[in-house]
């Protein structure tokens, strides 16, 4: 059996801390995810329109094995810059990728398109480099869901998207987590429900307690249904999963690939050519394991992610100026 971590985050894989940061005004905010020594990582992207930094050096058969830390952010391609925020506070704690009497920190990052979600856009400044190093400094094992960092203005097709994230530990011992920024263009809710679609996969009442919903659902057509825009131009799920279980990129890879399906068991449509899915995968290598070990890893991580999607959703807060309801606010089914 599969049960949750003693945190039920993606810092229950020990080394690992996550920071959040965000401006209520912007609606919009940046997710840090970094350990005290580098670690192996890998992606998959399945979305149509994805917004990357350095993922490229996360291929087999680049030169670097491991990275310093991973970002979460919004602001579509304004918010690829909180990555070099990232870098300045790794590299004045000494941080960072030998090379020419240097030490170059490497980050690579994912962003979400959340520009017209009703925030205050109209900055002199990118902000999102002060956001990033903000939220380096505020990593740490415990961090909230919801309405925060990466999130903090998400999205989904009718409810407010959010941040959020699960833990498992496997019955060899191996611990698995998830974290997610949920803004996707399709929906988190069974239609005519509060129930999730993750709702088979909750424990106890993480999400609401509502479990899987006791219907069947006729196929149906996709359709914009944020308001205020196009859907070409307001969404995209980045996600990280992580393991101690000892991976090389490869592996990691592969975990990262298996993981993208528990994005398609909790939201739908997924990876819409107006989505930039995306998921990285973390070993922190500190546990061997066999082949059949890393079967059930890669199976925890999907249903692991499965459920940070709903968690992220159910913890979203109601603030002014939100352009849909909240899954806790009443009347909106």
């Amino acid at each position: 059996m599969l049960r949750p971590g003693t945190r039920n985050l993606i810092t229950d894989v020990p080394g690992l801390v996550v920071g959040n940061a965000a401006e209520a005004r912007l609606k919009s905010g940046v997710t840090v995810l970094t350990a005290e020594v580098p670690f192996v990582a890998g992606v998959d992207i399945r979305g149509g329109a994805p917004g990357t930094r350095e993922t490229d050096l996360l291929a087999p058969g680049r030169t670097v094995d491991a990275v310093d830390a991973l970002v979460l952010a919004g602001g579509s391609a304004f918010g690829l810059d909180a990555a070099s925020g990232v870098m300045d506070g790794l590299r004045a704690a000494g941080r960072g990728y030998p090379a020419g009497g240097m030490r170059v920190p490497l980050v690579p990052g994912a962003i979400l398109f959340d520009l017209a979600n009703g925030g205050d856009k109209r900055w002199a400044e990118n902000p999102y480099r002060g956001l990033g190093a903000a939220a380096l400094a505020a990593a740490g094992p415990e961090f909230a869901l919801g309405s925060e960092g990466a999130a903090a203005g998400a999205m989904t097709a009718t409810l407010m998207g959010g941040l959020g994230s699960a833990s498992f530990l496997t019955e060899a011992g191996t611990t698995v987590g998830a974290l997610v920024a949920v803004n996707a263009f399709g929906s988190v809710i069974v239609p005519g429900t509060r129930a999730f679609w993750a709702g088979a996969y909750e424990i106890g009442d993480e999400f609401g307690g509502l479990g899987p919903a006791a219907v069947r659902v006729a196929p149906f057509t996709p359709r914009p249904m944020k308001p205020g825009h196009g859907p070409a131009a307001a969404n995209t799920t980045i996600a990280i999963v992580a393991t101690d279980l000892a991976l090389d990129k490869a592996g990691a890879g592969r975990l990262a690939e298996v993981a993208q399906s528990g994005l398609a068991r909790a939201i739908h449509p997924v990876h819409t050519p107006f989505d930039g899915d995306l998921v990285f995968a973390v070993s922190t290598g500190a546990r061997e394991g066999d082949r059949l070990e890393a079967m059930v890893v890669a199976h925890a991580a999907a249903v692991c992610l499965a459920r940070a999607v709903a968690r992220g959703v159910h913890a979203a807060r109601p603030v002014a100026g939100n352009l849909l309801p909240c899954w806790t606010e009443p009347g909106w089914v």
